[in-house]
């Protein structure tokens, strides 16, 4: 049995998964740290980022940042099956595992509100609500409920509407329908995601805690 198990672990699509199993297996039979894992994930954010950032003078680069999305989202999927199977799970790896995610929200949507395809405002905005709903999400494990990952716009939805929108502006692109350019649009549907996020985590949090009383 394992020395420590995760206290709470998102839920993750079994299709999602099946994809990483292989993987999990490679790393844990040549004894690759999932704490690695996690800095990839980082590096996968970062790729993104600069596709975003770039694809203002380049917009194939629009088609191409979304991958590194999904990317980013198999790393951070796979350091946690990794660390389990192999045993490795702890509570320093939790930390691994949570703080390369924020950073990478962060690094992902500076990278879009630089891409000069959208007022900027919106794209830091989207990236501090992201972060503030992952770190409500906490609230319930801190206070001894479990971690709360409902609501619309979770991280992997992040990066579906990211994909979305970058994909439009691509295929779009030189074509004007309101003052808003379309990841002006995307950044506000995940401002707005995000904000009703943060309501349902924090009224089932409330709500767990005034159950177990």
């Amino acid at each position: 049995m394992p020395d420590y198990m995760p206290i709470s672990r998102r839920p993750i699509a079994s299709g999602f998964q099946r994809t990483a199993e292989g993987t999990t297996r490679f790393c844990v039979r040549h004894g690759i740290h999932p704490d690695a894992i996690s800095y990839l994930s980082i590096l996968a954010a970062l790729a993104a980022a600069i596709c975003f950032w770039k694809s203002g003078h380049t917009p194939w680069l629009l088609i191409v940042a979304p991958l590194f999305c999904y990317l980013r989202l198999w790393f951070n999927m796979l350091d946690g099956m990794v660390a389990v199977a192999a045993n490795k799970a702890s509570r320093r790896g939790e930390i691994l595992n949570d703080l390369p995610d924020r950073i990478s929200d962060v690094i992902i949507f500076a990278g879009v509100a630089h891409s000069g395809l959208m007022n900027p405002i919106f794209g830091y905005w989207a990236a501090i609500l992201a972060v503030l709903t992952a770190y409500v999400g906490l609230f319930g494990q801190a206070l001894g409920v479990r971690r709360e990952f409902g609501g619309v716009m979770s991280k992997p939805w992040r990066m579906v509407v990211l994909h979305i929108g970058a994909w439009l502006t691509f295929f779009l692109r030189g074509q004007s329908f309101t003052s808003f350019t379309i990841l002006d649009w995307t950044c506000l549907v995940v401002i707005a995601g995000c904000v009703q996020t943060i309501v349902v985590r924090l009224k089932r949090i409330t709500a767990a805690l005034q159950n177990k009383g």
